[in-house]
């Protein structure tokens, strides 16, 4: 009994729990509609305060009155060098491997490694006491046929007079007339064993033929040496002065020969390896007599008076050689020098902060300087940096290299921080500007301000000052 009265009683209370199909629906449309709306909420402050990355004004399209800060320098009137750069290498004008012209043993080596010498120094010297020796039995030789050539000369005498009252034949006088000249000719040969000797004893004295730096010693003292020796005693090489033979083009050569056949001098300047330092100058000697037909090239000499030795041979060096002077010519950087649809052609800075594309024609280069034959004039100011963002008429701010505007120049006005490092911030700068009018807006806005790129029409943008 008592079960069925709580089974009836759960039954009849179970209905009475249940929500109604209308009282369930309701609830939940109001959870997610407020939902939706913290969610655009959020959405609409986020793209409200978050800053979006956009073009710097100066590089947006439309906007024609960017200004952009350049740094622009004045042509000016001078003197250019013509010259041609070659690479070279320095070459003794004489190196000489000193040997031995006779054999014997060497006693004495007088020089040191590396020693400045002079010509005619003893350099070393070879025993000398064989030749000595052969000397005195040539001279001994010498004395014996000359007493014999003087016998042979008293009978050619004592014959002739004899001859005349035919005491004797005629044969007898020829053979003496033959004998004298037999003992004549033995005199001159051991007169000239006796000069062979001299000669000899004097190559023992090794001397330097040449004024220049002594080597590393070949040969120690004690060795015998011999004539046929290939490896020498030591190697003298010439150092002041010395040259430098280089290359030249072949297309260069006909200004270089016009200028050789006026006598002018050309001179010569030597660098080192990364063409900073100046070694040398010099002038230019001669040319060689044909082109390497395999490269197009011609060598050339310069010499050079190397007082302080700081050119040594075989050393790798830069050639500068002065060809010729351009005189009074429009010189302007190199680096104003552009290249494009003009051609050659440079930003001409105008009076109104504007810039103009110039074509120019080149002369020659001289480093970070270049000769203008037409299209600039002494004093036109030409940008030098900051040109790779111009085009013609853009709107230009002159300021110096470091960063600045540039003193004293026309209508220099200096670009806004925005402008110059190209923040993507002014977008949410400029709607924080217009929703604040109130506070001072419009005095932020008195420059030229042109509408945003399409799809934001509320957003402005401001043009540097």
């Amino acid at each position: 009994m008592d079960d069925r009265t709580t089974t009836t009683n759960f039954t009849k209370t179970q209905p009475l729990d249940r929500p109604l199909p209308h009282q369930t629906t309701a609830p939940k449309k109001r959870r997610w509609l407020g939902i939706l709306m913290l969610l655009a909420a959020a959405a609409g402050a986020g793209w409200w305060f978050y800053p979006r990355a956009d073009a710097p004004p100066a590089t947006r399209r439309g906007d024609g009155a960017a200004v952009m800060p350049v740094v622009a320098v004045p042509a000016t009137m001078g003197d250019i060098d013509i010259a041609l750069n070659a690479l070279g290498t320095a070459t003794s004008l004489a190196t000489v491997t000193i040997k031995s012209q006779i054999s014997g043993q060497l006693v004495r080596v007088a020089y040191q490694e590396g020693q400045m010498v002079n010509k005619g120094d003893l350099l070393a010297e070879i025993d000398s006491r064989p030749y000595e020796l052969a000397l005195t039995q040539t001279q001994g030789a010498l004395e014996r046929d000359q007493a014999m050539l003087q016998g042979a000369e008293l009978d050619l005498k004592r014959y002739q007079d004899l001859i005349k009252t035919n005491a004797i034949p005629r044969q007898q006088l020829d053979q003496q007339s033959a004998l004298v000249l037999q003992d004549r000719g033995l005199v001159m040969s051991d007169q000239a064993q006796i000069d062979t000797q001299k000669l000899n004893i004097a190559y023992c004295h090794i001397v330097a033929p040449v004024t220049g730096r002594v080597g590393l010693r070949l040969v120690d003292q004690g060795n015998y040496v011999t004539a046929g020796d290939g490896t020498g005693i030591a190697v003298i090489t010439q150092l002041r002065p010395i040259s430098v033979v280089f290359t030249v083009a072949e297309d260069n050569l006909p200004q270089i020969v016009k200028r050789i056949r006026a006598e002018a001098t050309l001179p010569a300047t030597a660098f080192d390896r990364s063409g900073a330092t100046k070694l040398a100058t010099g002038e230019l000697k001669t040319l060689d007599n044909q082109i390497d037909t395999t490269t197009g090239t011609l060598k050339l000499r310069a010499e050079f008076a190397n007082e302080d030795e700081i050119l040594f041979p075989n050393q790798f060096v830069n050639i500068k050689l002065l060809v010729d002077v351009l005189h009074d010519t429009t010189i302007v950087p190199t680096s104003a020098i552009q290249r494009g649809a003009p051609g050659t052609f440079v930003y001409l800075a105008n009076a109104d902060n504007t810039v103009t594309v110039r074509p120019v024609t080149l002369g020659p280069t001289n480093g970070d300087r270049v000769a203008v034959q037409s299209g600039l004039a002494a004093g036109d100011l030409v940008v030098i940096d900051g040109a790779d963002k111009l085009r013609n008429g853009a709107r230009i701010a002159l300021r110096d290299p470091n960063g600045g505007s540039a003193p004293g120049a026309p209508g220099a006005a200096r670009p806004s921080p925005r402008a110059q490092s190209g923040e993507g911030r002014e977008g949410g700068a400029g709607r924080r500007s217009d929703a604040r009018a109130g506070a001072g807006a419009g005095a932020d806005r008195q420059g030229d301000a042109s509408p945003a790129p399409s799809g934001d029409g509320t957003r402005r943008s401001r043009e540097p000052q």
